[in-house]
C-alpha cells in the first residue's frame, strides 16, 4: 500500500500526463528562472549578475534593501549593471523585521512597513518588475504579540493596497513556517489573509518550498491550490542548500507547477538556497565567499533544467 504523498504524487502526474497528451502546446514555454540574491550578502550587484548569466539565468529577484530614503539600489545605475550582464529583474524580495511589522502592536512600526512598502513600489515600477514580496507578520518573531495581529496587518497593508495597483505591482503575499513568524504559514492562510485585505490590489502568493515542506500536507498539491495566485516559489531543497544535495521531490513540484499554467509570463521559479539553520538573515550583511556562490548557484540551475526536461520528456 502507498503512502498518502505518494498517492498525492501519482495524481499530479496522471493530471500532468494527461495535460502533455491533451494540449501539448501548453508545456512549449519553459518556466523562468531567476534568483533571490539577498543570501549573497554585500556582494557587489555587478558580480552578482555575472554569476546568473554564467549559469543561464536571465532572471533576478533583487533584495528590497531600501530601508530608508538613503539607502538600497538606485533604479538607473541597477537597470545599468543588470542589462550588461543580460538579466532582467523578475521582483523584489521585501525584507520585514520586528523593526517594519505590518502586525505591530506599535504604531511606529506599523508606520515603517508603510513607508518600507512605498519605497519598494517605488523603486520596483522603476526597473519594471512585476511583484513584491510581503510577509504579514515580522520574519523571525514566531511569538505572537497577543491575538490582533492578524486584523491590525490587515488593516494597514490594506492602506497602501491601492499603490500597488498605481505601480502596476503585484502583491506577493508570502507564508513563512510557525518556526519563524507569528501568522500566515500556509497557503490556504495566505488566501484567507488576502480574502481579508479585500483589495484587488493584494492578489498573490509568494510560495516558499522550504516554508511548506513544514507546515504543508503535499507541496505539489499546495502549489494547485495556490492556482493563478502563485506568481513567486522559491526553491532550496529539502535541507535548504543547493538543488539536488537533498531530498525534495523537485519532480513533482515541476509537473503542478505546468498544471497551474506557470510557465505563463509574469510567474517566476526562484532559488534561494540559504543553507540550514533558524535565522539566514546575517548572511544578508555579511562577506560573500563567491567560489561557494558560484558553485552554488551553477549546480542549482543546472539541476531545475535537467529535472524539467526530465519531467516533459516522461511518457
Amino acid at each position: 500500500m502507498k503512502q498518502n504523498y505518494e498517492l498525492l504524487n501519482d495524481q499530479i502526474r496522471v493530471e500532468f500526463l494527461a495535460l502533455k497528451k491533451d494540449k501539448p502546446e501548453l508545456l512549449h514555454q519553459r518556466l523562468a528562472l531567476s534568483w533571490s540574491n539577498w543570501g549573497f550578502g554585500m556582494e557587489n550587484l555587478a558580480d552578482s549578475a555575472a554569476r546568473l548569466h554564467r549559469s543561464g539565468i536571465d532572471w533576478i529577484e533583487l533584495h528590497g534593501n531600501h530601508y530608508g530614503p538613503s539607502l538600497g539600489y538606485q533604479p538607473q545605475e541597477t537597470l545599468q549593471i543588470l542589462s550588461d550582464n543580460g538579466v532582467k529583474v523578475a521582483g523584489i524580495c521585501g525584507m520585514f523585521s520586528a523593526d517594519n511589522d505590518l502586525s505591530s502592536n506599535r504604531g511606529i512600526h506599523r508606520q515603517a512597513a508603510i513607508d518600507y512598502i512605498k519605497r519598494e513600489l517605488e523603486f520596483a515600477s522603476a526597473v519594471g518588475t512585476t511583484y513584491l514580496l510581503v510577509v504579514p507578520g515580522a520574519v523571525g518573531r514566531p511569538e505572537p504579540y497577543d491575538q490582533s495581529e492578524f486584523q491590525r496587518s490587515v488593516e494597514t497593508l490594506r492602506l497602501v493596497a491601492p499603490l500597488f495597483l498605481q505601480h502596476n505591482i503585484r502583491c506577493a503575499v508570502e507564508p513563512i513556517r510557525s518556526a519563524e513568524v507569528s501568522i500566515v504559514h500556509t497557503v490556504s492562510e495566505a488566501r484567507q489573509y488576502i480574502a481579508a485585505v479585500a483589495h484587488p490590489g493584494v492578489a498573490h502568493i509568494n510560495g516558499d518550498v522550504y516554508h511548506m515542506q513544514t507546515e504543508e500536507k503535499h507541496i505539489g498539491s499546495a502549489i494547485l491550490e495556490a492556482g493563478a495566485a502563485l506568481t513567486n516559489l522559491h526553491l532550496a531543497d529539502s535541507n535548504r542548500c543547493a538543488l539536488g544535495e537533498g531530498s525534495i521531490d523537485l519532480d513533482t513540484i515541476i509537473m503542478a507547477l505546468y498544471l497551474v499554467g506557470y510557465n505563463r509570463p509574469g510567474c517566476f521559479v526562484t532559488p534561494e538556497p540559504l543553507g540550514p539553520g533558524g535565522d539566514p538573515y546575517p548572511a544578508m550583511h555579511g562577506k560573500p565567499d563567491q567560489a561557494r556562490l558560484d558553485a552554488l548557484v551553477m549546480q542549482t540551475a543546472r539541476t531545475f533544467r535537467e529535472r524539467e526536461e526530465t519531467v516533459l520528456s516522461m511518457d
